[in-house]
C-alpha cells in the first residue's frame, strides 16, 4: 500500500479538480471498501488487488482531506487537524489491538475480521453521502501555478515535503522494528509488543495538541524544536538502553515526538497555503516523497542490522534523520505561503 499512496499522491488533487474534494473522497472510500471485500476472500489475485485498492483509496483521502479542511474550515485549520488526526490515530491503534483477538473470535477467522472493518468503511460511505451535493471545482489552474511558479518550485513546499517524508520514514521504521530492538536490551517478545502499544497511545496527546497550538502561533519553530528534543531524546535512549523502567520512558518520548510530529506535518500543508487548491497540490507532493521514504524505509533498516549485526548504526540514522527533520521543520514553521513572501 506504501508504494500505491506514492504513486497516487500526486495524481489524488487532480481528481480532485474534475471531480470536486467531496465526490473525489467518496470515490476513495467506494475503492476502499471494494479492497477490503476483495482481501477478505483469501485467494493469492484478490489478497494483491485488494491491497492494491486499498492503497488507492487511502492515498486519495489522504492526500486530499488537508485541502477539504483548508476550504471548509480556513480559519480554524489547526483544531480540525487535531481532530482528524487524533481520530486516524485512535483507529490505528484500535485496529492493531483488536484485529487478532477478533480474527481468533470469529468463526470465518481472519476474513471475518476484515468484514469488521469493511463494514466501518461502509458506515463512513453512508455518513459521506449528504456531502455529494458540494462538488465545487471551481477554476484550479490560477492557484496552482502563481507568476510560473509550480508548487515543486517553491523552497518552503520542499521543506515541508522533506519534514513530511522524513517524520513518515522514522514513523514506519519505529513501528517494523522497534519490539527488536527493545529485545536486544533484553526485554521480553511479549512486553516489546506492548511497548509497541505504548508508544502509539503515548502519541495520542501529543497529536490532539500540536495542531491547536500550531494554528495558534505566528510560526512553528517553537514547536518543531520542542519536539525534536523529546524525539531526541527518545531516540537517543535507544542506544543507552537501561533497565525497564527506562526502556519504558525512551518508548514514551519516541511516542510524544511522532505524534507530534505527524500532526504538524499535516497541519503545515494547511497553514502554509492560502487556499484549498494550493493545500491538495501541497498535500500530493509531500505526501508522496512521505510515503516513498516509508516503504523503503524498514527494509534499509533491516538491510543495515544484517550487515552491522547491532543496532545502533540504525539507531544512529534515526538520531540523523531527527536533526534533518529538525532542519526542515524550522524551513518549514516559518510564517509564509509556499507562493508568498514571508508575513
Amino acid at each position: 500500500p506504501l508504494l500505491s499512496f506514492a504513486v497516487l499522491s500526486p495524481i489524488a488533487p487532480k481528481l480532485g479538480q474534475k471531480l470536486g474534494n467531496e465526490r473525489t473522497l467518496w470515490v476513495g472510500l467506494v475503492i476502499l471498501l471494494i479492497g477490503i471485500l476483495l482481501r477478505s476472500y483469501g485467494e493469492a489475485f484478490t489478497l494483491f488487488a485488494g491491497t492494491a485498492l486499498i492503497g488507492v483509496g487511502i492515498a486519495i483521502s489522504n492526500v486530499l482531506l488537508p485541502s477539504l479542511i483548508k476550504h471548509k474550515f480556513p480559519d480554524k485549520a489547526g483544531i480540525m487537524t487535531s481532530y482528524y488526526t487524533t481520530a486516524m490515530s485512535i483507529f490505528a491503534a484500535l485496529a492493531s489491538g483488536i484485529s487478532i483477538p477478533l480474527s481468533h473470535g470469529l468463526a470465518w477467522g481472519w476474513s471475518a475480521s476484515l468484514m469488521v472493518w469493511a463494514g466501518l468503511a461502509f458506515v463512513a460511505i453512508l455518513i459521506w453521502v449528504p456531502q455529494l451535493r458540494y462538488h465545487d471545482t471551481g477554476n484550479r489552474t490560477v492557484s496552482l501555478k502563481t507568476d510560473g511558479q509550480t508548487v515543486w518550485r517553491s523552497k518552503i513546499a520542499w521543506q515541508v515535503t522533506f519534514f513530511m517524508g522524513i517524520q513518515s520514514f522514522l514513523f514506519y521504521c519505529t513501528i517494523a522494528w522497534l519490539p527488536e530492538i527493545l529485545r536486544s536490551h533484553g526485554m521480553s517478545m511479549s512486553l516489546a509488543g506492548w511497548m509497541l502499544s505504548l508508544m502509539q497511545f503515548a502519541s495520542l496527546p501529543s497529536t490532539f495538541l500540536t495542531p491547536v497550538l500550531a494554528g495558534r502561533f505566528r510560526n512553528q519553530k517553537s514547536i518543531v524544536l520542542a519536539l525534536g528534543i523529546l524525539y531526541l531524546a527518545g531516540m537517543s535512549g535507544l542506544l543507552y538502553g537501561g533497565n525497564t523502567a527506562m526502556l519504558t520512558l525512551w518508548v514514551i518520548l519516541i511516542g510524544i515526538g511522532q505524534g507530534s510530529s505527524i500532526s504538524l506535518a499535516l497541519t503545515l500543508i494547511g497553514l502554509r497555503s492560502e487556499n484549498a487548491d494550493q493545500a491538495a497540490a501541497l498535500s500530493g507532493m509531500s505526501q508522496s516523497a512521505g510515503y516513498l521514504l516509508a516503504a523503503i524505509g524498514p527494509s534499509f533498516v533491516g538491510f543495515l542490522y544484517d550487515h552491522m549485526h547491532s543496532w545502533n548504526g540504525p539507531i544512529l540514522l534515526f538520531i540523523g534523520a531527527l536533526v534533518a527533520l529538525i532542519g526542515a521543520g524550522l524551513g518549514a514553521g516559518r510564517n509564509q505561503y509556499i507562493y508568498a513572501k514571508a508575513a
